[in-house]
């Protein structure tokens, strides 16, 4: 059984910082893409930010140049730096990974930025 377990989330004034953590954990083989996303109150779940397992990343325009995904091979551990904070920020964030060839998510961490 492999689980994806989040951290890191709670409440930070606009222009803060937070950093989120997530490990794998159970029968792991392999790992490949990793990634967060996020859903606010009534919109759809959206892609934040995805790393391969060279190091190759993406992010959404919305968060460019403020957040960090990085990724831990060894630890089974990805992480998302977040700084600059804004309240459009707040949301559910969740951790993606396709391990063992199969897509998993995390339960979700919130993040709540006040302005």
């Amino acid at each position: 059984q492999v689980q994806l377990v989040e951290s890191g989330g709670g409440l930070v004034q606009a222009g803060g910082s937070l950093r989120l953590s997530c490990v794998a954990s159970g029968s792991i083989f392999s790992i490949n893409s990793m990634g967060w996303y996020r859903q606010a109150p009534g919109k759809q779940r959206e892609l934040v930010a995805i790393v391969t397992t060279g190091g190759s990343t993406n992010y959404a325009d919305s968060v460019q140049g403020r957040f960090t995904i990085s990724r831990d091979n060894a630890k089974n551990m990805v992480y998302l730096e977040m700084n600059s904070l804004k309240p459009e920020d707040t949301a559910v964030y969740y951790c993606r990974g396709f391990i063992n060839h199969y897509e998993y998510w995390g339960q979700g961490t919130q993040v709540t930025v006040s302005s």
